[in-house]
């Protein structure tokens, strides 16, 4: 059985992968690495972290995505000249993940610049050679135009079908709504609508909206509904104002806007083609309202296309709300909180997100424990090597827990109490409640900040725990959201949404309908080139040809002839 690395190097190791996810918001799973030089058991535990996050290690003739460097500048300059010397387009991130000095001479390249908060450009040396250093704390500049433009370059596969969608010319006179996380990939989804042809509208509730990013789209000329900050009464408003634009589809994130135009503006269905929805909680509504014959438009299940839940779900949430949920806690004293390297995370819920944050917080050391209520996916926690235990008794001995069901009241009160002394409690995408944040108030536990977006809830007993954000979205209220790399391929499925609902929204059922399976085959080719992998020709191996009927008979008695 391998040995757990020290704590020290385990705790070094989830800094650095963690800080260059801070730094470029870019994914880790998938891309292929490298590392240079550096105490060999450095080496060892940074590549099994890498590798466990979904990264392959680079062939020897290989090309590789991330450049991780721990030894000598003297050792790591010359590996990063012959890495920089590929196909113009081809981009390359250098990460300075030196342990105790930087591990790259940033001036061996020539003049550096800022290419956005944390990331550095070398134009001398490559226009697609980027520098991170985890050592750095990040700029506070927000820098709003140039973290836009570095989502745009990452995201391939959006440019490639919003290009589409402007040679066709099947925007031009539509109005599309986008009402979604409001930060740099979302902008950009705005923007390919708007160069595709569309008039586009923008809103964005208030703790998700990013105030610089909403400005750079209202000097691109888009109209936008959001401002951060705002109260109830003022978001409603906003999302309302939005809606008296008339759009034609609506984008949505949680089927509220969905929900609200058929409770404050039913006039406006007649008028629109339908909508595309990107969660699992906004499903599980607009579901239960076409079951009722309330849905008034069809709406595109974003949200089960194969290439949204398959790595959006897994791979983007599951990394982005582990990262932002341990950021989080590395500003607290460490007698503040339970949370140690190879402590215990609880789970609860083990679909799609909650197989992410599993798989995340194993590669990071933790012991982790399933609470899941469906039995086949507890089941599957098992099969995955997890303990699996009723979600009261597994946050007894707790040192973090993180929900992931979208369900309200899924970390009750009475999970609340259970919950070890000084656990930390986070929530992973979810809804309002998820945490019941409201029944620990009433039952007289007081809320004390502890940094930001941290509060200790001591209940009148003194047991207490640590709550983050008070059970909000905690990668997007707290971080800059998935991944870029992975919504592309969730908004390549809205925009082959936005596709099927122009071509043919006035034939779909005012209901709920399945996204068009080639949307799915397009963006996952497209995705596959662009992580560097060539995908097989189209067609299934052993597919039968279309122009012979199919052998039903069994050839495993004889020839049936």
């Amino acid at each position: 059985m391998p040995q757990r690395p020290d704590p020290a190097r385990a705790a070094w190791a989830s800094a650095a992968v963690r800080r260059f996810a801070a730094a470029t918001n870019l994914l880790v799973a998938a891309r292929r690495f490298r590392i240079v030089g550096g105490d060999p058991a450095d080496v060892a535990v940074l590549q099994a972290l890498l590798t466990g996050l979904g990264a392959r290690p680079a062939g020897e003739q290989e090309p590789v995505d991330h450049l991780w460097c721990l030894g000598d500048p003297a050792e790591t300059t010359p590996a990063i000249e012959r890495e920089a010397d590929r196909p113009r387009g081809a981009a390359l991130v250098v990460v300075d993940a030196g342990r105790h000095v930087p591990a790259v001479d940033e001036d061996a390249f020539g003049p550096v610049a800022p290419v956005r908060p944390g990331v550095l450009g070398v134009p001398l040396l490559s226009d697609d050679v980027h520098l991170v250093s985890t050592g750095r704390d990040l700029e506070t500049d927000p820098a709003a135009e140039a973290r836009v433009r570095w989502a745009r370059r990452w995201m391939p596969v959006c440019r490639a079908v919003a290009g589409e969608l402007a040679d066709g010319g099947l925007l031009r006179g539509s109005r599309i709504a986008v009402a979604m996380v409001l930060e740099p990939k979302t902008a950009v989804l705005a923007l390919l609508l708007r160069d595709a042809g569309a008039e586009v509208v923008v809103y964005a509730h208030g703790d998700e909206t990013d105030d610089a990013v909403a400005e750079v789209l209202r000097a691109a000329g888009l109209r936008v509904f959001a401002r951060a900050g705002v109260t109830l009464a003022e978001q409603k408003e906003l999302a309302l104002a939005m809606l008296d634009t008339a759009p034609h589809i609506v984008l949505d994130d949680g089927a509220h806007v969905i929900r609200l135009v058929h409770q404050e503006r039913p006039d406006l269905l007649p008028t629109m083609l339908g909508a595309a929805e990107e969660t699992t909680s906004g499903l599980r509504p607009l579901r239960a309202m076409a079951e009722r014959g309330m849905l008034g438009v069809p709406v595109v299940a974003v949200n089960d296309a194969r290439t949204k839940t398959f790595f959006d779900n897994r791979y983007g949430t599951g990394q982005s709300t582990v990262f932002a949920t341990l950021d989080l806690v590395d500003r607290l004293a460490s007698g503040a909180h339970r949370v140690r390297p190879g402590g215990t995370a609880v789970v609860a819920g083990f679909g799609p997100v909650g197989e992410g944050v599993a798989m995340v917080l194993r590669a990071l050391g933790f012991g982790v424990v399933v609470a899941e209520t469906d039995p086949v996916r507890a089941l599957q926690a098992a099969f995955a090597g997890h303990a699996v235990a009723p979600l009261v008794d597994a946050v007894r001995d707790a040192d973090l827990v993180v929900s992931a069901t979208g369900v309200r009241d899924t970390v009750s009160l009475e999970v609340l109490r259970a919950t070890a002394a000084g656990a930390v409690v986070s929530v992973a995408g979810g809804v309002e409640q998820e945490v019941a944040v409201d029944d620990a108030l009433a039952a007289g536990a007081v809320p004390t900040a502890e940094a930001a977006a941290v509060e200790r809830f001591t209940f009148p007993d003194g047991h207490h725990v640590v709550v983050l954000d008070r059970g909000g979205c905690i990668n997007v209220t707290a971080a800059e959201g998935n991944p870029v790399e992975i919504m592309d391929l969730s908004f390549a499925a809205q925009l082959g949404a936005v596709r099927m609902l122009l071509e043919r929204g006035d034939e779909l059922d005012r209901g709920v309908v399945p996204i068009d399976p080639a949307v799915d085959d397009a963006t996952a080719r497209a995705a596959l080139a662009a992580f560097g992998s060539r995908p097989a020709p189209p067609g299934r191996v052993g597919e039968q040809p279309a122009d012979r009927e199919p052998d039903v008979r069994t050839h495993r008695f004889g020839d049936p002839s």
